[in-house]
């Protein structure tokens, strides 16, 4: 299993945000955005002061994605 974030960017483009704007609106550090960026492990913490920020829910900004699947060609 894998996490994606493809869903927090997509929706900063629609809230016309950029990174550094939810670096500041959520108080998350740089590192943590860069780690979002390559669909790294975070904190459930990390991600409920985003959710809050954005004003979503966590699906809106994640998701499982299933390597196994996705490898086998399913």
């Amino acid at each position: 299993m894998a996490v994606c974030y493809k869903r927090l960017w997509k929706l900063l483009i629609d809230k016309d945000m950029k990174k550094k704007d939810l670096q500041k609106l959520s108080g998350i550090s740089s590192s943590s955005i860069a780690k979002l960026g390559r669909n790294e492990t975070v904190t459930t913490e990390l991600l409920e002061k985003i959710c809050i920020a954005l004003n979503c829910e966590l699906s809106d900004i994640a998701e499982i994605h299933d390597v196994r699947k996705e490898s086998a060609g399913e």
